[in-house]
This record gives C-alpha cells, structure tokens and sequence, in this order.
C-alpha cells in the first residue's frame, strides 16, 4: 500500500518551503520516523520523517523546487523491502534535480517549444512562485507549454515563456501592461561561483531592510566597567556549575539587567501597531545566535520569571539547536527585547539594527582593557562598549538613555540585581 508524504504544518505564518534536500532515493528502504527530506523556511529548516516504514517510491518535487504547506512530496510503499539500485532511472524521472532540468542537452530550441513540452495540466494547484508570476504577469497557465511531471508548470516554463515573448492574457482579465523580461545575471568571472541565497538569508535581508525604512531608528552607547561582574563570576563560577550542572556566563546577567530595566521603562518592551502602542507585561527575551545558515534569535519566554541556572540552560540549549538546525518555529517569534553580543566574534563597538517589530535591541561587545579615570586616578579597568538601537517613534531619548544607565548599573553592581534595588 502506497502512503503519502505531505509539507507539515511550518509555523504561524509561514505557508511555503524550499526543498533543500533529499536523504533518500526512490527504491531505498525507510524506517518509521526516519527523516527523508529537509525543507527549507524563511525563517528555520525543518525535517520531514517517513509516517511508515517500506520503500521509497516517488520523490513528488525536485532540490530546489517551493511546496505548500499539506502538498505531496514523495510516496512510500509500505512494509516494501528498499532496491535501491533497481529504481534509479525512475528517481531521476520523476524528481529531475536543478542542474538537469537547465542541462543544454535537454533544453528546448529556443524557436520552437521541445517536444516533451506538453500543455500545462490544471488540474494540479501552481507552486507559489508559479502562480505569482502566472498573476504578475496576467498570463493563462493552460497556454503555457510545461516541462514538468505530469503537465506541471514550473517557474523555468512561465519564465522561457515571458522571455519568448508570447504572454497570453486570460480572455476575461483586464487589460495589464506585462512588465519588463526579468534582468539578466551577471557573467561571473574566473574565480567566482554563484549561491543562491537560502531563504532564511533572504528573510533576514528582507526584515533588515525593512526595519531600516520602517522605524525612525537611532543608537545610544554607553560603556560599562566589567570589574565587578567578573569578581563575582569568578567568585561563585565553579559553585555554580557543580550545583546546576551548566557554566555560569556573562549572558545570564545582562538578560536579567534588562529585564530589570524593561520594567522600569515599558516603552522599550513595546511595539507599534498601526496608530496604537502595545505595551508588554513580559519579557520574552531573544538572545541573537550565528549558526552557518545565518543569524536566528530563539526567545526566552517570561525571562523575569528565570533565575540564573534556568537562563543559562536555556542559553545552551538554544545555542546547539541553533547550530544544528533544530530550533522549533515557535521558538523564533513573538520576543519583545533583543539582545546580540558581537563581542564574541571581537567586534569593539557597533550599532545592532532593529527585530522588528520590536522596538529596541541591546548590542554587547568585547570586553577590553583600557585606561579609564576612577576617583581623579587613572586605572587600567575590563571596559565594555553598550549600544542600545531603539524606535524613536514610541521611545524617547530619555528613556533610551535611562534603561541604557540602568543596564550599566546592574552589570557595574551585579548585587543589585539579586537585591532588586
């Protein structure tokens, strides 16, 4: 009996996925929950396992090609023993990877439709990319000669299609005028190699940009003498790790001094909605990570609530699921206060941007020794740059400035913290 594979559900808000790559070819044997694909959102990757044991026997989609979230990618024949070697021509049929479908001993003649093109089956729902330029561009999907399995129209169609020249307008569509022929990409020289960009690394360029042109963004900086903070890492650091099993680190602190200071100034845990202010009673911190992928933020959900030990389970926690890949979509949204530290890559000082739509973010640095004057004498102290970027538009100066000394004075006095004071 043949059992389908379809996209799991992905996420609040995110409705597509990248085919990023195959663990298994038609004909190979799978255990039950056994990952067979890894897709690719714009905001985590997400492996997909087999519902049952047997053998693959349809790879449905390509590398590279965007699903829907309930489509059909591959079919099981379950309880069938893998032949792997057997099937092989099969899987290339029926799942071409990229580099097949644009080889130039199988594209078509660039004056005349190939014929393996066949018209456009409709009968199948167009993958998102399909169907966005098929509605961009006011075409009829029925006219257009696919390339796909079984009549699929593929993103490569529709745009050999509009290159061509030949846009159908659906016959009771209005009038549009069609848009430019997409711009050609650059010839790459000796030495250089094109990568696509992931769909993460697109989302993360995207919201960046966005934030930029959304937010009335600017950055306070201060610097904080590290003297004390160290003393008592040092001090209780091995006490700790032996009572709680994890390393007691600097993130810890800092998380628990702008919870303490959010508290004090809710403007900087708030966000705009359209004309209003949303004012959080939480604090769900998210504590920015660089994995290979590009950077993700996990939350830390009601941080004020965790003491030290929990924060920095949680730190690790994150930080090795980051890395691998395995990091939940719940985990990446809903923060209201971002914290990055550039400081463990050397960064000395720098203006960290807005997650929107969060309206402030907290930007450690490394920690340097410098000549600083204490009490009119001039002292060699462990100094760290701060950088507080906040929404100008819901946040004042003053409250900026002020959350920002606060924070200094809870890392400058780490008793405070734990006195509340």
């Amino acid at each position: 009996m043949a059992t389908e594979v379809k996209v799991p559900a992905l996420g609040e808000s995110v409705s597509e996925a990248t085919v990023a790559k195959w663990y298994k070819k038609v004909g190979e044997a799978v255990a039950a929950d056994e990952p067979i694909v890894e897709l690719e959102t714009d905001k985590v990757t997400v492996e997909v396992n087999a519902p049952v044991a047997g053998a693959i026997a349809e790879l449905v989609v390509a590398e590279g090609d965007e699903v829907e979230v309930g489509a059909l990618i591959a079919m099981i024949n379950e309880g069938a023993e893998g032949a792997a070697a057997a099937p092989a021509e099969e899987k290339a049929e029926a799942a071409p990877t990229k580099e097949e479908k644009a080889a130039p001993a199988a594209a078509p003649a660039p004056a005349a439709a190939p014929a393996a093109a066949t018209a456009a089956n409709t009968d199948h729902p167009l993958p998102p990319a399909v169907r966005k330029l098929v509605e961009d561009n006011n075409l009829d999907p029925a006219a257009i000669p696919a390339t796909g399995k079984d009549g699929r129209l593929t993103k490569g169609d529709v745009m050999d299609y509009l290159a061509g020249g030949k846009p159908a307008p659906r016959a009771a569509a209005p009038v549009a005028t069609a848009p430019a022929a997409p711009k050609p990409e650059r010839a790459l020289r000796d030495g250089e190699e094109r990568v696509k960009m992931s769909k993460l690394r697109q989302t993360i360029a995207r919201r960046l940009k966005e934030a930029q042109n959304t937010a009335a963004m600017l950055t306070t900086y201060n610097e904080v003498d590290m003297t004390n903070l160290l003393a008592c890492r040092n001090k209780y650091k091995d006490g700790f790790e032996k009572k709680h099993g994890v390393k007691l680190g600097f993130m810890s602190f800092f998380i628990k001094a702008c919870t303490t200071a959010l508290k004090e100034w809710p403007a900087v845990n708030a966000e705009i909605d359209g004309t209003s202010f949303i004012y959080k009673n939480y604090c769900d911190i998210g504590v920015a990570v660089g994995t290979p992928q590009g950077l993700v933020v996990p939350v830390i959900r009601s941080a004020e609530e965790k003491n030290f030990a929990d924060l920095e389970s949680t730190i690790v926690d994150f930080g090795k699921r980051a890395r691998d890949g395995k990091l939940g979509m719940d985990e990446m949204t809903g923060g209201s206060f971002t914290i990055s530290n550039g400081g463990v890559f050397g960064s000395l000082l720098s203006s960290p941007i807005l997650n929107a739509p969060q309206s402030g973010i907290l930007g450690m640095h490394k920690t340097q020794m410098r000549p600083v004057a204490i009490d009119g004498k001039v002292e060699i102290r462990p100094m760290m740059y701060l950088a507080l970027s906040y929404d100008h538009r819901i946040i004042d100066g003053r409250e900026a400035v002020s959350f920002l000394v606060r924070v200094k004075e809870c890392i400058e006095n780490p008793e405070r913290i734990l006195l509340d004071i």
